[in-house]
């Protein structure tokens, strides 16, 4: 049972299935019309007129663009359409056969090339074959790798727009022999690059004429336009270039006894030096322009620069010999004055003296006199603001009465202290009473040697200090003025380390674009 149905099955099948004679047919159309076929002849019925070949191609992929060498490596499937005169045939005489294939070598092919390729073969697609249809249509599509010549404009790299031209054309035959007309590209298939994006590729057909001939040579030049995406170099060479300059102003916060103002200012100038060795690498080696970023590090290399130099004079203000001379008067106006109250700044102490000028002073500010006080072995002073001097082996001094003891402290306190510490001072003139000694004498008006040359010793410590507290005036007006120099070369660096950065980077012709869709998309 299970048979009859199975041969019915088949029988059934039989009447609907038809037999094709394809093999045989396209058989023997390929020796029909490879019968006295010459590939080298071009398929024209008149010799007279003009091969019209349509070109495009689809843009697969940017694979690479080599700023250094100039060369653009695209993937490109070529697309290349003429009419074979000796390729037709007649469909009824051959059932079934709409088109046939050829090897590219057997028939007639356009010798189509890129003009500017930069690959070792020149001619860089993998030969396919070409399809014919019954009319004669014929369809070439050969790939390839194609690698070509491309002027690499880096003046805004990294916010560039790079125009790559592909030129193809016949390599033999001219415009009366070979018409070269052209087709829009194609990009639907295109696959994205991680670096480049891909804005449009607009194709133009040209003609040019050469003096050896009369007829015009026509090409067709596809230009592939294309943006830098920025991303991946703005991580790695914008904001670390920006933070190194930013830290560049921190040496103006830096304090000078620090002692690292200068190596803070050189470590910066090494790093953006580091930086801009890396630019250089993917650079190409032309002076036609200086690429954007080149400029923003080279200026801020100056900047950098320029800081230490000021770093250097602040340094040579701040440890400043106070042997060396007093400050000028031009740059204690200029400076200590004018740049002071522009800066607000204010000297160390400066509130603190203006404070207790409105107020009664009680106490003197400073060391103002020199004080021997004396009685019965004991250093007495009931002001705050006197110099101490204890002498050994003076327990023996003794005064008559308190007023003498007072009449000693008073003569110290005199507004001429040239007057009170001379060696020339008598104990009569000073009304002490010595009472023994070995090596003091009392006499009337006889000069006491060794209380002499006590006097001279307090005259002189008294000299020293003077001497100090200028020299420590001096110094401290050094160290403010090379204070306000800090705090002005801090404003003054800032603002042209901002300027800069904006002024350079946003000069760019796609800079708002290009931060838009790579940062914030």
């Amino acid at each position: 049972m299970v048979m009859k149905h199975f041969t019915i099955y088949l029988v059934i099948n039989a009447f609907f299935i038809h037999v094709t004679l394809q093999g045989e047919h396209q058989r023997r159309l390929y020796k029909d019309l490879m019968r006295n076929y010459n590939p080298l002849e071009r398929p024209v019925h008149n010799d007279s007129h003009s091969l019209t070949v349509h070109l495009s191609f689809s843009l697969m992929q940017i694979m690479d663009v080599d700023e250094k060498n100039q060369v653009l490596t695209t993937n490109i499937w070529l697309h290349l359409y003429w009419v074979d005169y000796y390729l037709q045939w007649n469909m009824s005489d051959y059932p079934g056969v709409t088109n046939v294939r050829f090897p590219d070598s057997l028939i007639w092919r356009p010798d189509i090339l890129l003009y500017n390729s930069a690959d070792e073969r020149f001619d860089a697609t993998f030969h396919t074959n070409v399809l014919v249809n019954s009319s004669g249509h014929c369809q070439y599509l050969p790939p390839g790798i194609f690698k070509s010549t491309c002027y690499i404009d880096v003046r805004w790299f990294p916010f560039d727009v790079q125009r790559c031209d592909l030129k193809f054309g016949s390599w033999t035959y001219g415009g009366w022999s070979l018409d070269l007309q052209m087709l829009e590209a194609d990009i639907t298939g295109y696959i994205a690059n991680g670096e480049w994006d891909l804005v449009e590729v607009p194709g133009r057909r040209n003609e040019r004429f050469y003096d050896c001939c009369k007829e015009p040579y026509p090409d067709v030049t596809f230009t592939v336009v294309m943006r830098r995406r920025t991303l991946y170099y703005g991580l790695n060479l914008l904001v670390p270039c920006v933070l190194i300059s930013t830290l560049a102003l921190l040496v103006f916060l830096l304090p000078a006894d620090s002692g690292e103002k200068i190596s803070l200012g050189i470590t910066v100038l090494l790093s953006l030096t580091v930086f801009m060795l890396l630019v250089a690498e993917i650079m190409p080696a032309t002076s036609d322009s200086v690429p954007l970023i080149a400029q923003y590090f080279a200026t801020t290399m100056v900047i950098v620069g320029l800081s230490v130099i000021a770093t250097v004079l602040v340094l040579q203000y701040h440890h400043h010999d106070p042997d060396g001379g007093k400050m000028p008067k031009w740059t204690r106006v200029v400076l200590l004055n004018w740049c002071a109250w522009f800066l607000r700044m204010r000297r160390p102490g400066e509130r603190r003296t203006q404070s207790a000028c409105h107020s009664k002073p009680q106490h003197r500010s400073s060391v103002s006199s020199v004080e021997l006080c004396v009685s019965q072995g004991v250093l007495q002073s009931n002001n705050p603001n006197t110099l101490y001097i204890g002498f050994r082996d003076t327990e023996g001094v003794q005064y008559n009465s308190p007023a003498e003891s007072a009449l000693f402290c008073r003569r110290f306190l005199a507004g001429n202290m040239e007057d009170v510490l001379l060696p020339e001072a008598t104990v009569s003139q000073l009304g002490v009473g010595v009472r023994g000694g070995d090596t003091v004498s009392i006499g009337g008006g006889t000069s006491v040697t060794e209380l002499g040359k006590i006097l001279e010793e307090v005259r002189y410590i008294a000299r020293r200090f003077q001497n100090k507290d200028e020299d420590a005036s001096l110094c401290n007006e050094w160290k403010f003025a090379a204070a306000v120099i800090d705090r002005m070369c801090l404003m003054a660096f800032t603002f042209f380390t901002i300027l800069c950065t904006f002024g350079i980077l946003m000069s760019a012709p796609n800079f708002v674009e290009a931060i838009s869709k790579d940062f914030f998309s």
